[in-house]
């Protein structure tokens, strides 16, 4: 299953994986680009001494592409920079704020940008600051979505800008795959799926919570981190419910810091941020990244065929 996507990014199959912080280390990214995906590290909260390791890492584990995901607004944006230059990372994802800092770096480097947006407007201005690709995710997505659902934002996407589009928000299966190739992208980005893998670093107890969480369960706060962000409603999520309009912005940074880490690093589904996407609905199995991908493309064909022999029926 080709497409420009995987054209662009030298990978066999249009899938990536989401940067997520605390999940995203390289076993998880090492696993999803031996697999035939893209692999990203969510390497938003490192030090760029722990990015140089954590790239050297993944290269320890795979010859494949991958990429770094960093904040244009980190005030070690350079030193980060060094790093993912320094260790010839060959994609840089990135998210809200101004790239302009980024892309000044990677372009000359040789290096593909990548940014994640949730609005058209922002996914335009990407194409204008020389993104070679955009992740745009709908409002399904876990952890920082958007105010509008991915069947609606994709298309508009894809007929505003002239490159790569990969849909985010709500994927996990093939016919998610399937879904998002008619709409126009030439890939999917998953999160919340790939969390519940063999080699997410994840702790057990966060992998089958979100297995026993419905559709239903998540709630879309701006009390955690400032902007919209989608995580499961536990006893931490409905505290910071609470909060709205009590509270100041700099209390609730102070409240939320490492919640996200207490989730993801130790386990606690309660007391910590889990950031999860409604999708969750879908999950029912922990499988190794090469099961997931496969089943995903290759049902995703079966699909494609499928479709063909009803309508020439």
């Amino acid at each position: 299953m080709k497409t420009r996507l995987t054209e662009l990014l030298g990978i066999k199959h249009p899938i990536v994986q989401g940067a997520m912080a605390w999940v995203s280390l390289p076993p998880l990214v090492a696993a999803v680009s031996n697999a035939g995906g893209l692999g990203i590290l969510g390497s938003g909260y490192m030090s760029p001494e722990e990015l140089q390791e954590a790239a050297r890492e993944v290269r320890r584990l795979t010859d494949k592409p991958f990429g770094a995901n960093i904040m244009p607004d980190n005030p070690l944006l350079e030193d980060l920079m060094d790093a993912i230059v320094g260790e010839k990372v060959p994609v840089v994802s990135y998210g809200r704020g101004n790239p302009k800092r980024i892309i000044e770096r990677a372009k000359p480097a040789g290096l593909l940008a990548f940014p994640t947006m949730g609005a058209v407007s922002h996914a335009v201005k990407a194409e204008r600051d020389s993104a070679d690709a955009i992740i745009v995710q709908g409002t399904e997505a876990g952890g920082h979505c958007s105010y509008v659902s991915t069947m609606v934002l994709v298309p508009l996407v894809v007929d505003k800008v002239s490159i790569p589009v990969v849909a985010a928000g709500g994927f996990a299966d093939a016919r998610g795959l399937v879904a998002a190739l008619s709409l126009g992208a030439e890939g999917i980005s998953m999160g919340t799926r790939f969390i519940v893998t063999r080699e997410s670093p994840v702790p057990d107890a966060i992998k089958q919570r979100i297995i026993r969480t419905s559709e239903e369960q998540t709630v879309v706060t701006d009390n955690l981190t400032g902007v919209r962000c989608r995580v499961l409603r536990n006893k931490l999520a409905e505290q910071f419910l609470d909060m709205a309009g009590k509270v100041s912005p700099e209390e609730i940074a102070k409240y939320g810091q490492g919640r996200f880490k207490r989730a993801f690093c130790d386990g606690d589904d309660e007391n910590g941020t889990v950031a999860m996407g409604q999708v969750a609905g879908l999950i029912d199995d922990v499988p190794t990244c090469q099961e997931l991908i496969e089943r995903i493309v290759y049902g995703g064909e079966a699909i494609l065929e499928q479709t063909r022999q009803k309508i020439m029926a």
